[in-house]
């Protein structure tokens, strides 16, 4: 499988199974699409396009393309097809997403968890339900050392307290287990006041930082309960945060929805306003919210996202740099294979822990009893 596209007037191919990116040319682009996924050529494609464009480079286009292929370049083969019933075993549990607060101080429009409440009751985990999910994400580990604790929401400066005492506890268990904890935890930043801070600072290996970028768009989108906006209050707030973390080890994080499309302003708002390191994600709604993504927005953030990326290179290029969440890619490195071929580690290296204990596969399933795999008291009871 192949994914070929233009961007700012370069023509990249990327090969999937082998990882190779290619540049091509305009004329080598359009021969390209004479071959079918398979990687054999389509004649009759290729004698519609000689008929298009001028004979000159197009049979040396076709060699290249096919020096790619053989090479195993280019419409290669997935070497690790076979390996996928060995990955698709049970894995151990490598990260707790901790719902230490049901309950929220905001009433944001989007809310997936319904502002707080998850279809349940509003409430907050107890240091007994937390030091529990501690003890049942270290006798789940297996042999994995490093182990990862997201203290989530909900808001959860709210529980601020329990949230002190479960990182001391983890901590504590440290030795006796083998295990070293790192911690984050995702805030709307309104209760972050000095004390939280300096904890957070010193124990929280990144904090998230829930901004959605223009005050208008902030404003509208993430309310008080008294309806109040709160962008006034938070944004110096998280400049605080950000200048004692060095600039480091955090991330702001809004979401766009149909409101917003143009939501690269949002991204280059926060930019100006001096944080580094963004994140502006598409929103997860029903269809009847007026707030969800729709087919035919698509085009439209194609564009958004591409204009993105120019001012972003253009940015860099300038030295007023700033790093985009979803414009890291590593083309070096990349994803080891055992993430390749299963994706995401919901449900089985990767679980939430709601107030009572309850385990689900991840925070956007929490509320629905239908997916319950258990609980940090009993185990797994359900289907991992």
């Amino acid at each position: 499988m192949i994914h070929a596209f233009s961007m700012h007037g370069t023509n990249l191919v990327l090969d999937v199974s082998s990882g190779a990116v290619h540049v091509f040319d305009d004329t080598a682009f359009e021969v390209l699409k004479c071959f079918d996924q398979d990687g054999r050529l389509n004649d009759e494609k290729l004698y519609k396009l000689k008929e298009q464009l001028p004979q000159k480079g197009i049979p040396e286009a076709v060699d290249e393309i096919q020096a790619l292929i053989d090479e195993g370049l280019l419409f290669s083969v997935d070497p690790y097809e076979e390996y996928l019933p060995q990955w698709s075993k049970q894995t151990v549990v490598k990260a707790l997403c901790l719902h230490i607060a049901h309950d929220c101080n905001l009433r944001c429009k989007y809310c997936f968890a319904g502002t707080g409440e998850y279809l349940g009751e509003r409430s907050l985990m107890s240091l007994k339900v937390g030091k529990k999910a501690i003890d049942f994400l270290i006798e789940n580990s297996g042999n994995r050392r490093n182990l990862e604790v997201d203290f989530f929401g909900g808001e959860p400066l709210m529980n601020f307290d329990v949230v002190k005492e479960i990182v001391h506890y983890a901590r504590s268990r440290e030795s006796d287990s083998g295990k070293y904890f790192r911690f984050t935890i995702t805030t709307n930043v309104l209760l972050l006041d000095k004390d939280k801070r300096d904890f957070i600072n010193e124990h929280m290996h990144n904090v998230v930082l829930s901004i959605d970028g223009r005050k208008e768009i902030n404003d509208y989108m993430r309310q008080r309960v008294d309806g109040t906006g709160c962008y006034d209050r938070i944004l110096p707030i998280a400049k605080t945060m950000v200048e004692e973390r060095g600039h480091e080890n955090y991330y702001v994080r809004g979401t766009f929805t149909r409101n917003n499309l143009d939501f690269g302003e949002d991204v280059l708002h926060l930019a100006d306003e001096g944080f580094e390191q963004i994140s502006v994600e598409p929103v997860v709604a029903s269809a009847d919210s007026g707030l969800d993504i729709r087919e035919e927005d698509i085009p439209r953030i194609w564009d958004e996202y591409e204009r993105l990326a120019k001012a972003y290179v253009e940015r860099r290029a300038s030295g007023r740099w700033f790093n985009f969440f979803h414009f890291m890619l590593d083309l070096e490195g990349g994803p080891c294979i055992a993430k390749r071929l299963r994706g995401c580690g919901s449900g089985t290296e990767y679980l939430a822990v709601t107030p009572e204990g309850d385990l689900y596969p991840c925070h956007q399933f929490v509320g629905q009893p239908r997916f319950i795999l258990g609980s940090v008291f009993e185990g797994f009871t359900g289907n991992p």
